[in-house]
């Protein structure tokens, strides 16, 4: 008897993100079809097989495969166990249309350090808060992508833009703010902040974020509050996610460091 697909799917609240879409197939085979977002598919178990543009493909292990949208492709298991992947789904806003030649003609990329990025991001995405964090790693990955599909010269990064950043994150640490209306403010490109800030202070933007919460969350349970009430008070999601980032950075969980004060 086969076994039944295991499939998990859901929108995030990530700008550009269309659809994360995880399964497990064994001897399911997709028809050709096309999307109208771009597919970037990495495989944890198994191997798939797949046409696109009357030549076939494969993803092996080390591989990152991106789909253009409106270009037909299959997909098979090209092992006797099926596959095991995770899918993200991408509007344009970071993979412009006239890249959709280049994917078809090398669609697979062996980049370790891309497919690291991309299984961190799925990560990320499963976590309810980590919307910045989600957005920082998508804006890497679609900026790599783009080097492989059209290199471009690497430009600096720039000190002034990341005091600026530094500033705009310091005046929103509870409300947040997106990676996308930072760069509308200061005027830059998503990827450059994230590099320009990351080089500077040795931290990403959400990183930078997620301490200063931190640390405002540490001086309200040393005041008396509740756990639940710190993370209300210092822009997490709840008091799971506070939970998770403090015993991450002060070693201990919210309730037994604020049982600890004298």
């Amino acid at each position: 008897m086969a076994a039944q697909p295991e499939v998990t799917a859901w929108r995030p609240r990530v700008p550009g993100v269309v659809e994360v879409f995880h399964a497990h197939f064994t001897e399911y085979a997709y028809p050709m079809h096309v999307h109208e977002a771009w597919t970037l598919l990495i495989v944890d178990d198994g191997a798939v097989r797949y046409d696109l543009d009357r030549h076939e493909h494969g993803t092996p292990h080390d591989t990152v495969t991106l789909l253009p949208p409106h270009v037909p492709h299959n997909g098979s298991a090209a092992t006797p166990h099926g596959f095991r992947k995770r899918v993200l789904y991408l509007d344009s806003s970071h993979l412009p249309d006239d890249l959709i030649g280049a994917a078809v003609d090398t669609p697979d990329l062996r980049d370790p350090l891309l497919r690291h990025r991309v299984g961190q991001l799925h990560t990320a995405l499963a976590l309810a808060g980590e919307e910045l964090e989600a957005e920082s790693r998508l804006t890497l990955i679609g900026e790599r992508l783009r080097e492989h599909l059209r290199p471009r010269p690497h430009t600096g990064s720039g000190p002034a833009l990341a005091r600026r950043l530094r500033e705009l994150l310091d005046e929103r640490v509870v409300e947040g703010i997106t990676l996308e209306e930072a760069a509308r403010i200061l005027a830059a490109h998503p990827a450059h902040l994230v590099r320009a800030f990351s080089g500077a202070y040795g931290i990403a933007p959400h990183q930078y974020l997620t301490s200063r919460r931190v640390e405002r969350a540490r001086r309200l349970l040393l005041s008396g509050a509740r756990p639940a009430e710190a993370a209300l008070g210092t822009g997490f999601y709840d008091q799971a996610h506070l939970t998770r980032h403090f015993r991450r950075l002060v070693g201990v969980t919210p309730g037994r460091y604020r049982d600890s004060s004298r």
